[in-house]
């Protein structure tokens, strides 16, 4: 099946961050994008506050979802502003979401909804990078930027929480967000991107199985070759940040990642029984989002689900009618799924973008840039469901009420995993860095 690549309104498309040299260095699967082991994690323990989730799921909307047409619907506003969806009930008291929201509604009280997140960066390459990470950028970025100025959630998680041996701890599916990837933390902290497509027939990970015929010994011998010829000096000060030293950990990985049963069983999704293939839906992000249950299932800690075709300037009506069917009802069978298995308490799941969408409806039927107001969905991982933390106002031009921040939304990601978001690391160089400016987290959102 061809994948398709999502063009954004300044006409970037994630096909040319390769461009940029992103992909082969931190996104290029496994030679270039291995996390650490669970004993370098160690080396960098978490904290020992009380950890609510074990694993995340982070649904990212690339391009900014609309908030009238998700979670938060302005039925008072005038028509060129509410636009053409109704409110409907869910299944909590008192609280609506939109009309293309069906499957979600029905299950709300499972769901913690954020309305109030505000901030200033209204184009894709700051926004990503400002919601990812929590540091808006250092300096104005441009548009279609792929930035990384700091760690972003997962590196993060990869580097303070690690994972079994032999699985990575930070994937991203099918590819790395804008701001995805870990900074200073190095290389090894970068998400293994999967871009094979689950839905397809064949579905495999290149990189995690094995070549027909490809012994265990065969594997050894390579890697004694490797090493005979490979006499490249090592520069083993970290701040040096040899990449010499680099590839040479993710070669040792990536040998007992192809090794590994525990891989080679959670990429096994033929494995899964038809019913509840057909449940996430026969479509690419159905799929992927099963994909992603079986990670957390084998104690993969963070896992971003890259969603582009958010960026709807023109025909937006149109587009949601086509494309959120299928895809809401997928995150909703995702987040039953994992109740009925006994894992959403300790598996937390959130469904963002970068920004919302403008107020007022473009005379192409769109809804521009919008960073004064958006929502947030959250499920499980200790989230008390069936509330609305926050509102905009009566027509959703902003934030009015609980205004919460960035560093707000991504601390309570921290908390949630055991990770003090108010500690100071350090670079390489010895440089200290706070991991989030403020460190205060959404208190509604923790048990």
């Amino acid at each position: 099946m061809t994948m398709h690549f999502h063009r954004n309104c300044d006409g970037i498309t994630r096909r040319d961050g390769l461009k940029l040299g992103l992909h082969g260095l931190i996104a290029g699967g496994l030679a270039g994008a291995l996390r650490a082991t669970s004993a370098d994690a160690s080396e960098t323990p978490a904290s020992q506050l009380k950890k609510q989730a074990d694993a995340c799921i982070l649904i990212w909307m690339d391009g900014g979802p609309s908030h009238y047409e998700t979670f938060d619907p302005k039925p008072e506003a005038p028509i060129e502003i509410r636009g053409k969806y109704e409110p409907i009930a869910t299944q909590t008291p008192g609280i609506h979401f939109s009309e293309p929201m069906k499957r979600l509604a029905a299950i709300s009280d499972d769901l913690a909804i954020v309305r109030s997140i505000r901030h200033d960066q209204g184009n894709h390459g700051a926004g990503n990078h400002y919601m990812m990470t929590g540091a808006p950028p250092r300096i104005p970025v441009g548009c279609g930027a792929f930035v990384s100025f700091h760690p972003s959630l997962g590196s993060v998680v990869s580097h303070q929480v690690g994972a079994p041996d032999g699985i990575p701890a930070y994937f991203s599916i099918p590819s790395m967000s804008r701001s995805g990837g870990p900074n200073f933390l190095g290389a090894k902290h970068a998400p293994f991107v999967v871009p094979d497509n689950p839905n397809s027939s064949s579905f495999q990970v290149r990189d995690v199985t094995i070549p027909s015929g490809l012994t265990d010994q065969r594997l050894a011998s390579r890697q004694d070759i490797r090493s005979q010829i490979d006499k490249l000096k090592r520069i083993k000060d970290a701040a040096a940040g040899d990449p010499v030293m680099a590839a040479d950990e993710f070669y040792a990985q990536g040998m007992d990642l192809v090794s590994s049963p525990q891989s080679q069983a959670a990429f096994d999704i033929h494995a899964e029984p038809d019913k509840v293939r057909d449940a996430y839906g026969r479509n690419t992000f159905g799929q992927q989002a099963l994909l992603a249950r079986r990670l957390v299932s084998a104690g993969v800690p963070f896992v971003t689900l890259v969603q582009g075709g958010w960026d709807h300037h023109t025909d937006l009506f149109n587009a949601y009618d086509k494309k959120m069917p299928s895809f809401e009802a997928t995150i909703a069978a995702l987040v039953s799924d994992l109740k009925d298995r006994g894992m959403l308490e300790r598996t937390l799941v959130i469904a963002l973008g970068e920004f919302g969408r403008t107020p007022k409806i473009n005379d192409r039927g769109g809804r521009d840039h919008w960073s004064n107001a958006m929502s947030v969905m959250f499920a499980g991982g200790g989230t008390s469901g069936g509330q609305v933390i926050g509102a905009t106002d009566r027509h959703g031009y902003a934030a009015i009420e609980r205004v919460l921040s960035p560093e707000n939304f991504v601390s309570t990601v921290y908390r949630k995993l055991g990770i003090d978001a108010g500690q100071m690391l350090h670079s390489p160089e010895g440089r200290p860095v706070h991991l989030v400016s403020d460190a205060t987290p959404i208190s509604e959102l923790m048990s």
